[in-house]
């Protein structure tokens, strides 16, 4: 500041000399170079005035030093007056009534450290509010936490939990009886925070006593020990702050590790349930495996049987001579005429089996005729009786009497025969 108020009065005095310059002799760079100097004391001049103004709202002039104010108005009007004789140009250099580089640099001092104070009382009161604010804030996010829980907690119990399954309207009982257990959780938060309000009350009182008797007995701290507590608040703030980092990291290790941990528990169970499985299926193997080596024994067997068998076979087909042409000719002549005459004897047997059913009927058939006479006489026997009693044609053995229709024909006696067989063997059961 005494560099810019040093430069100010080279400034204002270049410009009075340059008041004294014909300018209508001077170049326009030179012009120029003026106009950007005057705008610059200028500036200068704005600034100087502003700290000025704000010196004198700050302190009454009244209260500055006479003797000082005295010496510099003396000198002042001395200055004027040797101007005013000196030469009557110099009526302009009245108008600049300046202050000495010791006053303003004084001035300034005192403006610096003010402003100093100021910033110093504007960031304390700004840190204060920042601090309620992050308190507010937090109170917020715990309020906000604390409804969403309850929110929470209000839609599992009450809106889902409590509704009755027949008209599907929430059960008072339960919802007055979850209203209770609320209101007494929230009262035993409160008497909590009572308490631990009440033992802070009690730590400050004491922490209030141990000042005042360290101020009896003259330990007061002083600037310089506030200064070192402060450093040392801001160190054990920032180990704080390196704790709060590496709990974070050690956090998200531990995180990390509980998930590795989890899916390594599901790979676990999934290898047990995979080894579950595969003993069952080992056991299963082993049991297949016996019964293999069972049916191999048995097939074993069966094929030194087989074995024995073909050797037996292949011991008979080297032993084996194969006859003349003339005697398998005979023989199988003989083996014709054999079949042929088994065909023949066959055929005799089924006739004379049919000859012995014939004549069983024919026998059957007369016994029939005869108790047919004797029914005709003796009416009053049943009709069941009469209708079970049949008489056969002779021809072809088919059922002739009153009322029965009679077709005969040779393609109906194998039938008639092959049924009146079946009757007779019924009637020989009976």
């Amino acid at each position: 500041m005494a560099s810019v108020i040093s430069s100010s009065d080279a400034d204002l005095s270049s410009l009075v000399d340059t008041e004294e310059i014909n300018i209508g002799a001077l170049t326009d760079q030179e012009l120029y170079n003026l106009v950007l100097e005057s705008k610059k004391s200028h500036d200068i001049l704005k600034i100087e005035t502003k700290v000025f103004e704000l010196f004198l709202k700050r302190v009454d002039p009244k209260e500055l030093d006479s003797q000082q104010t005295l010496g510099v108005n003396h000198s002042d009007q001395s200055q004027r007056v040797f101007r005013k004789r000196a030469h009557p140009q110099n009526r302009l250099h009245d108008r600049h009534f300046k202050l000495t580089s010791q006053q303003k640099c004084d001035i300034a001092t005192k403006e610096i450290e003010e402003l100093k104070a100021q910033m110093k009382s504007s960031k304390e009161s700004y840190m204060k509010k920042i601090e309620n604010f992050n308190a507010v804030m937090q109170e917020a996010d715990i309020r906000l936490t604390e409804v969403k829980k309850i929110h929470h907690e209000f839609n599992r119990d009450i809106v889902n939990g409590a509704i009755n399954p027949r008209n599907k309207k929430i059960i008072a009982e339960k919802f007055t009886r979850w209203i209770d257990d609320k209101m007494k959780a929230s009262d035993g938060f409160i008497e909590k925070m009572r308490l631990k309000n009440s033992t802070l009350k009690v730590q400050k009182n004491k922490l209030q006593q141990q000042l005042k008797q360290k101020e009896e007995m003259g330990e007061v701290l002083h600037e310089v020990d506030f200064n070192q507590l402060k450093i040392e608040n801001l160190q054990y703030l920032g180990k704080i702050e390196e704790r709060n980092q590496e709990l974070l990291s050690l956090k998200l290790t531990a995180t990390n590790i509980s998930q590795s941990l989890n899916a390594h528990k599901e790979k676990l169970s999934m290898a047990i349930a995979e080894s579950a499985r595969l003993k069952a299926e080992i056991v299963q193997r082993r049991e297949l495996l016996s019964r293999i080596e069972n049916e191999a024994k048995v097939v074993e067997l069966e094929k030194n049987e087989i074995d024995m068998i073909n050797k037996k076979y292949r011991e008979n087909l080297s032993d084996y001579k194969v006859p003349e042409v003339l005697e398998y000719v005979q023989e199988k002549a003989e083996l014709y005429d054999l079949k042929k005459l088994i065909c023949i004897w066959e055929r005799k047997v089924e006739i004379a089996k049919v000859l012995m059913v014939i004549s069983r009927l024919l026998d059957i058939n007369s016994s029939a005729e005869k108790a047919g006479r004797i029914n005709v006489q003796n009416k009053s026997e049943p009709e069941t009786e009469i209708k079970t009693k049949k008489i056969l044609c002779s021809d072809y053995f088919s059922s002739i009497g009153a009322g029965l229709p009679h077709q005969c024909g040779k393609e109906t006696a194998v039938s008639n025969l092959i049924s009146l067989a079946f009757d007779l063997g019924y009637l020989q059961a009976e």
